[in-house]
């Protein structure tokens, strides 16, 4: 589903962000990614979006070696993967049944099936009453819920969060980390860039850690911390 071969990534102000990354994540798996600030996880994302390019080694994302993809097939790899956000990024002036029909549109999908599906993400993320409300007059979480029900409306099979909890209160948090299993449940790769401890560890799936551009720590069922050496990973 997602494999990284040698990878190395240098930023033009010779910063090395990921340094011989070689890792490889299956259909269906649920991945913790964690580390510093600045230890790589952002670079991973958007190596995966192609909205970087690696300077060294090979990187393949649901068939695409994305590495060597050209511009004009840049949307079908996107098309693949739903991105959820730390700051929700909804369209303030648009309702909830609008912004995540919005995702359909851009796909240019035909309008039966917006009708169809738009209602089935809202369902899923417990927001079908909410369709004609505008985001100013949600919560937090009830955000957080629809930038999650526009990830998943085009049926990706591939779900990315970068810090999905990072604006919310602890309880609202393990809501949406529960959603995000849910989906996972259903088939979805899922992939967390996350700095909750209480999460990584209650819920023991695998745990990639970066430290300084690599990979210092995979580990299936990980926690937060290296258990053999009891070194907090600090995130």
């Amino acid at each position: 589903m997602i494999e990284f071969i040698k990878v190395k990534k240098v930023y033009p102000n010779d910063v090395v962000a990921l340094n011989n990354i070689n890792v490889k994540i299956n259909k269906g798996e649920f991945v913790f990614l964690v580390g510093q600030s600045g230890s790589g996880k952002s670079t991973f994302l958007k190596l995966i979006l192609k909205e970087e390019d690696p300077t060294e080694g090979t990187i393949f994302v649901n068939g695409y070696e994305v590495s060597a993809m050209k511009r004009r097939d840049i949307p079908y790899l996107r098309r693949s993967i739903g991105v959820v956000f730390q700051d929700f990024r909804l369209l303030p002036d648009k309702t909830v049944y609008e912004n995540v029909a919005f995702a359909m549109r851009i796909t240019e999908a035909l309008p039966k099936e917006i009708r169809r599906q738009v209602p089935m993400a809202l369902g899923l993320v417990g927001l079908s009453r909410k369709a004609n409300v505008f985001p100013n007059q949600l919560s937090g979480g009830e955000q957080q819920r629809v930038a999650v029900a526009r990830a998943i409306v085009n049926n990706p099979s591939i779900l990315i969060a970068d810090e999905p909890t990072g604006n919310l209160d602890p309880e609202t948090s393990w809501e949406i980390m529960k959603l995000l299993v849910d989906i996972n449940n259903r088939g979805t790769t899922v992939v967390v860039a996350t700095h909750e401890k209480s999460i990584v560890d209650s819920l023991k799936k695998r745990v990639i850690c970066l430290d300084r551009g690599t990979i210092i720590r995979d580990q299936q069922k990980g926690t937060y911390e290296n258990e053999g050496t009891h070194n907090k990973i600090y995130i």
